[in-house]
């Protein structure tokens, strides 16, 4: 999702025929995700205050909490919105395969290169959740609000947000039946590969080099598809 202008993001023209509560609800809660947004820039979720977001967005506390349990409850929603622009990329993009896989990656890095400090938070939350999580759907207007720009929204209005291994999983095993990848490819195995290298390569760089993910990304997938070739190969 990008930290698009606040009066852009929440213009009711996405959503003018849309109920009045519905249309409410998401745009308060998209104005709470903004303002911690373009804070995390500057400073991590630990020092961001709910009675700061708040001010704000011009809500009280229990308004705040009427929406998210919890500050990384904006995390997790950032996630969902992020996914959702993921998806319709990829589905603007018309790639299928390790094609599909190589465009995600680099859509992912330029968005990680342009928000680094919000990602550093979604990386470290990752890290420190130890239980699948289900979030509640996204409404229309959260989607037609979010991502105001786009066209067939509509369509977009009848799908869930995915998350990343949803996006991920249905390319490799089109990899694989399109002789991509190995027939005996464990689509398991390199889900968890694919995972690792998007969420390690940012940590990585954080510090270093971020401006060098997608580079890293890119070389990173050649060296897990030819493994994951190599390892098909009967012995010698």
């Amino acid at each position: 999702m990008e930290t698009q202008n606040l009066k852009e993001m929440l213009n009711p023209m996405a959503v003018g025929n849309l109920p009045l509560r519905e249309r409410k609800y998401a745009q308060t809660k998209l104005a709470l995700l903004h303002a911690a947004l373009e804070r995390l820039e500057a400073r991590p979720l630990d020092q961001l205050s709910v009675r700061e977001l708040c001010e704000a967005t011009q809500v009280s506390e229990a308004t705040f909490f009427n929406y998210f349990h919890s500050k990384t409850d904006l995390l997790h929603y950032f996630g969902q919105l992020w996914a959702l622009e993921a998806t319709w990329h990829g589905r603007a993009a018309g790639y299928s395969g390790l094609a599909a896989i190589h465009d995600l990656f680099d859509f992912a890095a330029r968005h990680m290169q342009e928000h680094p400090g919000t990602w550093g938070e979604v990386i470290a939350l990752q890290a420190r959740t130890r239980e699948r999580l289900t979030l509640p759907p996204l409404t229309r207007a959260e989607c037609r609000l979010a991502l105001p720009e786009r066209e067939e929204r509509e369509e977009l209005d009848e799908r869930p947000a995915k998350g990343l291994e949803a996006l991920i999983t249905p390319q490799l095993e089109h990899a694989v039946r399109s002789g991509e990848l190995p027939p005996n490819t464990l689509i398991p195995t390199a889900l968890v590969a694919l995972l690792a290298i998007f969420f390690g390569v940012p940590l990585s760089l954080r510090a270093s080099n971020p401006k060098g993910i997608g580079h890293l990304f890119r070389q990173e997938l050649a060296i897990l598809w030819a493994g994951l070739r190599a390892v098909a190969q009967p012995p010698r």
